[in-house]
C-alpha cells in the first residue's frame, strides 16, 4: 500500500527545505550557509547539507534520482565537478543537468536541487 501523505521538513513562510511523497524525496535548491567560501567550499557545504537532509528523510546520496546544478559562472565548473566527483557514490551517479544562471544572492556560487528515492524498507 502506498503512503499518500506529504511530509514536509523545515517549513518556512516561503519554502520547505524538503518534501517526501510516495517514496520520493524532493529537496529545495540548497545554497551555501557560508557566502565567504570559494566554489570548492560552497559546493562541499551544499553537499553536506544535502547529506543531512537525505539522512533526515531516511535515505542517502546513493538513492539520488536526479540532480540539477545552477552555477553562477561556468569558469567554476571544473572545480565544482572535482568536489562533486569526490562526493557522489561510485556506481550510483545520477542523471544531472548543470546550468549557468544568476542566483538570487550574488555571493552564492552554486545551488543544487536533488530528487531521491527513499531506501526500501
Amino acid at each position: 500500500m502506498q503512503n499518500h501523505e506529504i511530509k514536509r521538513f523545515h517549513v518556512g513562510p516561503r519554502i520547505s527545505e524538503m518534501a517526501v511523497y510516495n517514496g520520493t524525496v524532493y529537496l529545495a535548491g540548497q545554497v551555501t550557509s557560508d557566502e565567504n567560501l570559494d566554489i570548492t567550499g560552497q559546493t562541499q557545504n551544499v553537499l553536506d547539507q544535502i547529506d543531512s537532509l537525505l539522512a533526515q528523510a531516511g535515505t542517502d546520496k546513493s538513492h539520488i534520482l536526479m540532480c540539477q546544478i545552477f552555477i553562477s559562472d561556468l569558469a567554476n565548473f571544473p572545480a565544482m565537478n572535482q568536489v562533486w566527483e569526490r562526493w557522489v557514490s561510485a556506481g550510483h551517479t545520477p542523471p544531472r543537468a548543470t546550468i549557468q544562471a544568476p542566483l538570487a544572492n550574488p555571493k552564492w556560487l552554486v545551488e543544487i536541487v536533488i530528487t531521491a528515492a527513499l531506501k526500501a524498507s
